[in-house]
């Protein structure tokens, strides 16, 4: 099962939540290496865990490479697999070094929507160090996400450095609506944010259907679907990135957790704050769990198409234990859904 596949597939179904112990803070202060002490059992001895590489130059690094490239950022994207309790450890180990160095930008989450920042705020304002209170006033218990427990580490980091939190995704009514109704589900605001990347290119198209396809199991679907599919996917990374700016433009900078998928730079939340916000310093961190045989970083390009891969910075982990995410989809027939 290849990653992208996971996570769109985990996206589908609204992310059933999992069960998981709170993670030793130990662990986030280990660095990111061959030795750190990892959560995820698979693969732990594969020669890339631990490692970072650097997409655009094409070699490896060090994490002080990668820490002053995110300390030097306007806005960052932390990728991960949603699963993955090491992702959210080393996303968290990020936050935490980039409060170290005395800054203060906002902390935004694709698991929390916009609507959600009334509550949030509430929530701080009450507990200004208490993750579990957002928690509470989010009702994340019942929000599809994965249990908080796996995301906590990466909320207290923030946190305890005074950053502001910010729910970035899109409402998930409206991002089900796109999804069966296409563009006239879409606000004014993220019609013109669509428009100024359309037309899309032949070979973005046939990427984009094909990426909603393996995110449904490839199970038998028409255009149509894809495309509407595809909408909602552009439309939750124009949210993120107006979300983002926006926090970025109070805070003096912004941070973004979210899944690797919209955090890839040809087409996901940077492509879009490069077109609303040109000259930001983003810096995109994936966050790779690792494949057996592939030994080159260079051969994980192909879960994203053509080209090199796009992101600034890859680091690659153990990967978790997980159930064939396709098993519930497996059989169904999308072409019975139609847009009402």
């Amino acid at each position: 099962m290849s990653p992208n596949r996971v996570v769109a597939a985990s996206a589908l179904a609204l992310l059933s939540a999992a069960c998981a112990s709170r993670p030793n803070p130990k662990l986030v202060q280990e660095p990111i290496s061959t030795e750190r002490t990892w959560v995820s059992e698979r693969l732990r001895d594969h020669p890339l865990v631990g490692k970072i590489w650097d997409a655009r130059a094409g070699r490896l690094v060090d994490e002080a490479t990668l820490t002053s490239a995110v300390d030097g950022a306007d806005l960052v994207m932390l990728g991960e697999m949603h699963d993955n309790l090491d992702h959210h450890l080393l996303q968290a180990r990020l936050v935490r070094a980039i409060g170290a160095a005395g800054k203060r930008p906002a902390l935004a989450f694709e698991m929390m929507e916009e609507d959600d920042q009334p509550a949030i705020d509430a929530a701080i304002a009450r507990a200004p160090r208490d993750p579990d209170a957002i928690a509470r006033a989010v009702d994340w218990n019942h929000s599809g996400w994965y249990d908080f427990a796996t995301y906590r580490p990466i909320f207290a980091a923030g946190l305890e450095a005074g950053m502001p939190i910010v729910g970035a995704n899109l409402p998930v009514p409206l991002a089900k609506a796109i999804a069966m109704k296409g563009s006239e589900a879409l606000t004014p605001e993220l019609r013109g944010a669509l428009e100024k990347e359309e037309p899309l290119p032949p070979e973005v198209v046939t990427s984009l259907r094909a990426e909603m396809k393996a995110a449904h199991c490839d199970a038998p679907m028409p255009d149509p679907i894809l495309d509407r599919l595809a909408l909602a996917q552009r439309a939750r990374d124009a949210q993120m990135a107006r979300r983002l700016s926006a926090a970025g433009e109070a805070a003096g900078g912004a941070i973004l957790v979210t899944g690797n998928g919209h955090a890839r730079t040809d087409r996901g939340v940077p492509a879009a704050l490069a077109r609303e916000r040109p000259g930001r310093r983003v810096v995109s961190v994936g966050l790779f769990e690792v494949s057996p045989g592939k030994l080159d970083p260079a051969l994980y390009a192909a879960e994203f198409g053509t080209g090199p891969l796009p992101f600034d910075f890859v680091v690659f982990t153990p990967a978790a234990e997980r159930e064939d995410p396709c098993l519930a989809l497996r059989g169904h027939d999308f072409t019975k859904h139609k847009a009402p």
